[in-house]
């Protein structure tokens, strides 16, 4: 198998043939790097635009979510060779100028995980579920559901394997294996563009910021969160 040092994009998405095909030709030409985007199921034209914009696909046989696909590109870069993978939306927020201020801490040393923030987009159903979980789980990081992330290849083995395969988005859950598995994540103030087209899949209506909570505490709580031991204050 090929080592590659140069990153790999991973771009879930499900309905995103309005805006994937952009995202793809803005990395491929700011970066010169490969960009593969899974399509979780998709019944627009996600697949063919994506391909014809230069990406490898991923065409899954049943809808697995956004973490879901996630994970199913990383396992897939680390097949491949890859050492370290960046993750971001088709769905246009998140701006490729800023991978390369995601990569920064990772070739420094400085992280294992370093997460795109941008918390004034913060709706307040956001805001809420963000102070709940940093409660919850003395997470210290300001936008916790971010997706715009960059992972070194540690990071990229712990989360490929079956015990992060539970959790639904690429947030809290994933944190804390990550915590857990002692590797050290930074956030990277960036800017994100309004989103153009549809709506949060977590935060559109509070009844299901309420579910996503509720779900997502006693994930947290029963699979990662209770083997977290605070360092001892010096």
């Amino acid at each position: 198998m090929a080592i590659h040092d140069r990153p790999i994009a991973l771009i879930p998405a499900h309905n995103e043939a309005a805006t994937v095909g952009d995202i793809v030709a803005q990395v491929r030409t700011l970066w010169n790097c490969p960009v593969v985007v899974i399509d979780d199921c998709s019944t627009d034209a996600t697949a063919q635009i994506a391909r014809t914009a230069g990406a490898t696909v991923l065409p899954l046989a049943i809808q697995l979510g956004a973490w879901g696909a996630t994970q199913t590109g990383l396992r897939y870069a680390l097949r491949q060779g890859y050492r370290t993978a960046i993750t971001l939306d088709a769905d246009g927020q998140h701006e490729p100028d800023s991978i390369g201020a995601l990569l920064e801490p990772l070739a420094s040393g400085q992280a294992d995980v370093s997460i795109g923030a941008f918390p004034e987009r913060a709706s307040p159903a956001r805001r809420f579920a963000w102070s709940y979980f940093r409660w919850l789980t003395n997470l210290e990081l300001e936008d916790i559901t971010s997706g715009f992330r960059a992972y070194n290849h540690a990071a990229m083995t712990v989360l490929a394997s079956p015990a992060a395969s539970l959790f639904d988005y690429q947030d809290v859950g994933v944190l804390l294996i990550l915590r857990r598995q002692g590797l050290r994540t930074v956030e990277v103030p960036v800017s994100m563009q309004p989103r153009v087209i549809g709506a949060s899949k977590i935060f559109r209506s509070w009844r299901v910021v309420g579910k996503y909570m509720l779900q997502t505490s006693l994930l947290c709580i029963a699979r990662v969160g209770y083997h977290y031991r605070p360092r001892d204050e010096d």
